[in-house]
């Protein structure tokens, strides 16, 4: 690895030899690979968390059958994690409708809960999930979360119609 080198000279003797020091760098890089090897293959890479959503397909007609508002509850998620929810008309709809809810707890589960037991037919009872532009992707998987732990199956995601646009821009001033 190290190797002194020395002159060698003829003749008189010199009061001091110069020795010469030539390091061989090559085990040391052989050493630095072995290691990035060693800690890449003991190194668990995360796996990304992906969340299935089994949605229909499109067809091409719309849909006929409508949801009676009782057999509903929509979820609007906003701005600063606040979730706010509706059991009304769209054409009825009013600022005072909407109530805020948070995803801390069981609070968005018992709210569902508490509006199936009060529907008409609690067998087709449906969740509708409205993401704002404002509101952030872990709200989303949260209230996803929210449904496949209620074990609730029934629910849809689309976006905000103008009116609740409105009035949600309304509950935000």
């Amino acid at each position: 690895m190290a190797e002194v080198m020395t002159p060698e000279s003829k003749g008189a003797k010199s009061p001091q030899k110069k020795k010469f020091i030539r390091v061989d760098m090559t085990p040391m890089v052989d050493l630095g690979f072995l290691l990035i090897t060693f800690f890449m293959f003991t190194t668990q890479f995360t796996k990304p968390n992906v969340m299935d959503l089994g949605l229909p397909a499109k067809s091409p007609t719309p849909p006929t059958n409508v949801i009676d508002y009782r057999n509903q509850i929509t979820f609007v998620l906003g701005k600063d994690n606040r979730i706010f929810y509706y059991q009304k008309e769209l054409q009825d709809l009013s600022k005072s409708d909407f109530h805020e809810t948070s995803l801390q707890g069981l609070e968005v589960a018992k709210t569902i809960q508490k509006f199936k037991k009060s529907a008409l037919n609690p067998d087709i009872f449906t969740v509708i999930i409205k993401p704002t532009d404002d509101s952030n992707y872990k709200n989303f998987v949260d209230i996803m979360d929210e449904m496949a732990i209620s074990k609730h199956e029934i629910y849809g995601i689309t976006d905000l119609k103008p009116k609740e646009e409105q009035l949600y821009k309304e509950l935000l001033q």
